[in-house]
């Protein structure tokens, strides 16, 4: 018994002594939330479909941990400079396609709408997850310090004008908004291309001066109001799909934990299959019951032209440099299987 006595009285001290300690010991804190704030090249309403419900539901299920802050088109930094603010950390992300923010490197030219790389939109998720595309994105931006995240595929690219194209004829003299590198292939059909902040290309249609914009199909026009001061929709098209990706800091990136990183990873998965289904509905939709525009067309015989013009520009492109005539490659391989496989993949 008195053992026993013994032994509560010195357990009760040290249990005492414990408590002390715990109650003495600084508090441990919890690990601060993570916050990035990611650019999109879009406007807010056209946001609202491409970025904006991924973004949400990334939040949502990030709670405490993690979240990311979305801004629109030029309202941080202008589009032409989101690259470089990325690289340097003053934006921890953006979604864009690489023509637009200038990025120095030697993939940049194929981002956007490169002339007939595409003729449908799954062309483009399966160019980067199966024939390569994505290990080149991911070399090229790891050697400028930028993290490469996920390509994806958009609308094709349509002229939406005030007056009516219906030949090469009618496109001569034409002042466009459209992106780098189509304006600089669609310049030899005496296309004037135009650089102006996306929020100002409704007001610069409406005061003339644009006559017309190659940046978008028709759900685009109708969604961000470009279909209320244009009057033509020319059905034919340079690309099938615009190629776009994410793209965030690599220390921001490298400093998230795994669970986080395949978050964003099924994020972005997300954004690029509402887009697929969104665009694809709304193309036809609006073709067939829009009210806004007039649809037009350049018949097949001239605009084949066109599409022999771009196989040459392909060639120019692709004698630049080692690795753009990799891409270059892998594009007329990939057009090839979808020719020979024919029907759905390719008719005519």
């Amino acid at each position: 018994m008195t053992n026993r006595r013994k032994f509560l009285k010195g357990a009760g001290a040290a249990g005492v002594a414990a408590g002390a300690s715990a109650l003495a010991a600084p508090a441990v804190h919890a690990q601060s939330k993570i916050r990035w704030r990611m650019q999109t090249y879009a406007g807010p309403a056209l946001a609202e479909h491409v970025i904006k419900p991924a973004i949400d539901s990334f939040n949502k299920v990030a709670g405490d941990e993690m979240e990311i802050e979305l801004f629109f088109a030029d309202q941080l930094v202008p589009t032409g400079e989101l690259f470089r603010a990325m690289q340097k950390g003053t934006i921890d992300a953006v979604q864009s396609d690489d023509d637009s923010m200038a990025s120095p490197t030697e993939v940049t030219v194929f981002g956007g709408y490169f002339p007939f790389a595409s003729r449908y939109s799954l062309d483009v998720p399966v160019l980067f997850n199966q024939y390569g595309l994505g290990e080149i994105w991911d070399a090229e931006y790891s050697k400028v310090g930028v993290k490469w995240l996920s390509a994806g595929a958009w609308d094709p690219c349509h002229f939406a004008t005030k007056d009516p194209i219906r030949s090469l004829e009618d496109m001569k003299g034409k002042r466009v908004f459209t992106f780098p590198t189509a304006g600089r292939f669609l310049s030899q059909f005496g296309v004037v291309p135009v650089t102006l902040p996306w929020e100002d290309i409704e007001v610069a249609v409406q005061t003339g001066e644009l006559d017309g914009i190659a940046w978008s199909g028709i759900t685009e026009d109708y969604t961000v109001g470009w279909a209320d001061v244009t009057n033509y929709f020319l059905t034919n098209n340079i690309s099938g799909a615009w190629a776009g990706s994410f793209f965030a800091n690599m220390d921001r990136y490298n400093e998230l934990p795994d669970r986080l990183k395949e978050l964003l990873k099924l994020t972005m998965d997300s954004s690029h299959y509402y887009r697929q289904w969104w665009y694809w509905g709304g193309e036809a939709h609006l073709r067939t019951q829009g009210t806004k525009m007039e649809l037009t067309s350049i018949p097949d015989e001239e605009w084949a032209t066109v599409e022999a013009a771009a196989v040459k520009f392909w060639d120019e492109i692709a004698a630049e440099s080692e690795t753009k005539a990799k891409v270059v490659q892998i594009f007329k391989d990939y057009n090839a299987i979808m020719e020979k496989a024919g029907r759905p993949y390719r008719y005519g």
